[in-house]
């Protein structure tokens, strides 16, 4: 009975946090009736609905609400345990979960982390790209990455990556017959390239600063997107400006295929950092990862 209620809550908790039996039985790799029964048979056996269900989506009840809030935290205290008593073992093994914009991972992360797959064989590393500032420990991620040394309560900080400069860019093409911006509010007359923050439920506010003079500009444009490398394509093809790290555009302007303005307005920012539960005891696999990706100047 006691293995048959883990398995059946375990399968709960999933539908719970992705919102879907379509998406929750692909994780599991489970098929969606076998999981949809499953689920039916535990509500069945406590006497209580745990999710209401429509065509379009799945929520948890109140009842459901409070078993979710109760069970998540004890089933990943029981994960950290496993993982802690594999630690043990003469090698690190397991599974590290990182999160991370898709430019901390292609210059930052990926560079270093591919040696620790070939000289770890028994760790296993998931980075998954997300511009949102994700709630890691709801989330189940080990650890995330993000801009600046400032996170959360709760958490450390540890530096991964330089110092590094932001760049407003376009095509030589846009500026033809048009006045290039000589301070950063000119902007809101021109065509702007967007990154959307899911976070945020809105479009990123660029910032710039020259000198003690720091602004935030709203600007606007017909293109939005939520990862920079597709920023980079649409200024490349003309869409307007962009705002973006300098050595990501750095190759497109010594090739003559994007011009800086406001150089002096844009502002260096504290490199990546990644970011992790101080009350969390580390594993040997997440030392591992976290000795490869720290910062040594």
């Amino acid at each position: 009975m006691l293995r048959e209620n883990v398995n059946s809550l375990l399968y709960f908790l999933a539908v719970a946090r992705e919102r879907s039996f379509t998406r929750a039985a692909a994780q599991l790799g489970v098929s969606q009736s076998a999981l949809s029964h499953t689920v039916r048979q535990l509500e069945e056996r406590m006497g209580v609905r745990l999710l209401i269900r429509t065509t379009r989506s799945v929520n948890p009840t109140p009842a459901g609400e409070r078993l979710v809030a109760s069970l998540e935290p004890r089933f990943r205290e029981i994960e950290e345990e496993l993982a802690g008593v594999a630690a043990l073992g003469d090698r690190p093994a397991g599974t590290v979960r990182i999160t991370a914009e898709d430019y901390a991972i292609d210059t930052v992360i990926w560079p270093r982390l591919s040696d620790v797959l070939r000289d770890h064989p028994a760790i296993e590393i998931q980075i998954i790209t997300d511009y949102g500032l994700t709630d890691i420990a709801s989330e189940r991620f080990d650890a995330g990455v993000r801009l600046g040394e400032t996170v959360a309560d709760g958490m450390v900080a540890t530096r991964i990556g330089p110092d590094f400069a932001f760049a407003t860019v376009c095509s030589p093409g846009y500026l033809e017959g048009r006045e290039p911006p000589v301070v950063p509010q000119d902007l809101t007359a021109h065509d702007c390239i967007n990154l959307w923050l899911p976070t945020h439920g809105g479009n990123y506010v660029w910032e710039f600063e020259r000198g003690n003079r720091e602004l935030r500009v709203r600007v606007e444009g017909r293109a939005t997107f939520n990862g920079v490398r597709q920023i980079l394509a649409a200024a490349l093809d003309g869409y307007g400006f962009a705002y973006m790290p300098l050595e990501l555009a750095k190759p497109e302007m010594d090739a003559g295929r994007l011009v800086r303005v406001l150089e002096d307005w844009c502002p260096k920012w504290s490199g990546y950092h990644m970011y992790y539960p101080s009350r969390r005891q580390p594993t040997a696999a997440f030392q591992v990862v976290l000795d490869a990706l720290r910062y040594r100047g």
